[in-house]
C-alpha cells in the first residue's frame, strides 16, 4: 500500500502478536467492558431507523419519520458535551445510571404516543428526550481506552477498533431492525432497541475496574474543548460525516421501497457498514508514514467521489456494492477524527472533545435524515443521495483549508509521524 509500511515488531521489540488488535483486547479487564458496549450501542443503529420504519408505516410518510429521528438525533448531540461535561467531573457510572432511567421512560412514552395517536408534539418531545437520554456508551468507552493506554503505541489501534466496532453495530442492528419491523409487530424494532440499551447500559456501568476516576476540579476549572481551533475543524468533518449517515439511513430506506424490495433497507444500510468496517480494520493494522491530517483530508475527498454514483443506480442488489464501496471511507474519516482530538486538546478535555464530535455527528445526522426525507417525498431517493456528496466536498474543502490547524503538537504525539 502506497504511503505506509506495515509494522513487523512493536515498541520494545518484542515479536508482533498476530496482530495488534488482539494486543488491545488483552489489556486487563478489556474483553468484558468491549462486549456491554457493544450491546450498549447497538441502539444507535436501530432507534432512528426503527422510529422511520414505524411511523412510516402508521402514516405513509418518510418526510415525518425522517422529522422525528432529526429532532432524536438534534437532542442527542446537544446533550453529549453536557454528559460529557458531568461524566468527567462525577464518573461515568453516576451519570450512566440516571440517564439510562430518563431513556427507558422517555422511549416508552414515544412508543404510547405514535401507536395511540397521541398529539404530534407529543411524539416529538418524547423523541427528543429519548434522543436526549441515550446511553453515551460510544463516547465512554473511547474515553475508557484513553485512560486504560495514554501514551502507548496500542492506543490508535484501541480507538480504530472502536470505530470497526461501531460499524458491525451498523451491520447488525439495521438488519435486526428492519427484520423485526417489517415482519413482526411494527412496533418490535424500536421496543428491542430499548430492551439493548438497558442490558448494555447496565453491564457497561457495571465495568468498574475500567472507569477513569473523575476530575472534577481539573475539569471544571479549564476551558471548554470547543475552544481548540482544530476541533473546530474536526466538528465540521464529524458534522459531514453525520449528515452523510443520516442521509443514506433515510434515503436507502426509500429506494429500497422505491424499487419494491423494502424488507432489503436493512441489507443495504448493512453494506454502508461492511464497507466501512473493512477499512476500518485495514487502517487501525496499519503503522502510516502519511502524517494523519493529510489522510483525513484524502478519505474525505474519496468520499466525496464514491458517493456520485449512488445518483445513478436504479437496482437494489446493483446499488449494494456501490454502497459498500461508498462506505471505505467513512470509518477512516472517524478514526481520523477521534485520534486528531485525542492530540489536539488538554487531558482534562478529551471527554468533552469526544462527545462534541458526538455531537457534531448527531447534528448532522438530524440535518441529512430531515433534508433527504423532504428530497424523498418531493424528488425520489436517487436525488436524497446528492446532500451526501455535498457534505463529504464541503468537509474535504474545510480540512484541505485549515491544515494548520491539525497539526499535533509535539508533546501530545504518541507516535512522531502524528505531529509532521
Amino acid at each position: 500500500m502506497a504511503g505506509t509500511v506495515w509494522t513487523a515488531v512493536p515498541t520494545g521489540g518484542s515479536p508482533l502478536v498476530a496482530n495488534p488488535y488482539l494486543q488491545v483486547l488483552r489489556t486487563p479487564h478489556a474483553l468484558p467492558m468491549v462486549l456491554a458496549a457493544f450491546v450498549g450501542r447497538l441502539p444507535l443503529s436501530m432507534v432512528g431507523l426503527g422510529c422511520v420504519l414505524l411511523i412510516a408505516d402508521e402514516t405513509g410518510s418518510y418526510g415525518l419519520g425522517g422529522a422525528v429521528a432529526a429532532v432524536g438525533a438534534v437532542t442527542t448531540a446537544l446533550a453529549g458535551p453536557v454528559l460529557g461535561r458531568l461524566a468527567d467531573g462525577h464518573g461515568q457510572r453516576k451519570v450512566l445510571l440516571p440517564v439510562l432511567a430518563v431513556f427507558v421512560v422517555a422511549g416508552a412514552s414515544f412508543l404510547a404516543a405514535v401507536k395511540q395517536d397521541w398529539p404530534l408534539w407529543t411524539v416529538f418531545a418524547s423523541a427528543g428526550l429519548a434522543g436526549a437520554c441515550i446511553p453515551p456508551v460510544s463516547s465512554m468507552i473511547r474515553v475508557r481506552w484513553t485512560h486504560l493506554l495514554r501514551g502507548s503505541h496500542r492506543l490508535p489501534t484501541a480507538l480504530a477498533m472502536e470505530s470497526v466496532v461501531d460499524e458491525f453495530v451498523f451491520i447488525v442492528g439495521p438488519v435486526l431492525v428492519t427484520f423485526l419491523s417489517t415482519t413482526g409487530h411494527a412496533t418490535s424494532g424500536v421496543v428491542t432497541a430499548f430492551t439493548l440499551a438497558a442490558i448494555g447500559s447496565l453491564l457497561f456501568a457495571a465495568q468498574g475496574r475500567t472507569e477513569p476516576p473523575p476530575a472534577a476540579h481539573e475539569h471544571r476549572n479549564g476551558p471548554s474543548a470547543i475552544r481548540t481551533p482544530g476541533l473546530r475543524v474536526l466538528f465540521v468533518v464529524g458534522a459531514a460525516v453525520g449528515a452523510i449517515l443520516g442521509t443514506l439511513e433515510i434515503a436507502l430506506v426509500a429506494f429500497a421501497d422505491e424499487e419494491n424490495a423494502k424488507a432489503l433497507s436493512g441489507v443495504l444500510i448493512a453494506s454502508l457498514a461492511v464497507g466501512s468496517m473493512a477499512s476500518g480494520i485495514g487502517w487501525g493494522a496499519v503503522h502510516w508514514r502519511l502524517p494523519l491530517r493529510h489522510r483525513l483530508a484524502a478519505v474525505l475527498v474519496l468520499l466525496t467521489v464514491c458517493s456520485v454514483p449512488l445518483l445513478l443506480v436504479q437496482d437494489v442488489w446493483v446499488m449494494v456494492p456501490f454502497v459498500i464501496i461508498a462506505g471505505v471511507a467513512v470509518s477512516p474519516s472517524l478514526i481520523s477524527s477521534f485520534t486528531l482530538a485525542e492530540l489536539l486538546v488538554p487531558r482534562s478535555a478529551v471527554t468533552e472533545a469526544f462527545t462534541w464530535i458526538g455531537t457534531a455527528l448527531g447534528l448532522g445526522v438530524a440535518v441529512g435524515a430531515s433534508v433527504a426525507g423532504k428530497i424523498v417525498d418531493v424528488a425520489g431517493a436517487n436525488m436524497a443521495f446528492l446532500v451526501a456528496t455535498i457534505a463529504a466536498a464541503v468537509a474535504a474543502i474545510v480540512v484541505g483549508a485549515f491544515q494548520r490547524l491539525l497539526l499535533v503538537p509535539a508533546e501530545h504525539a504518541s507516535t512522531p509521524e502524528l505531529v509532521r
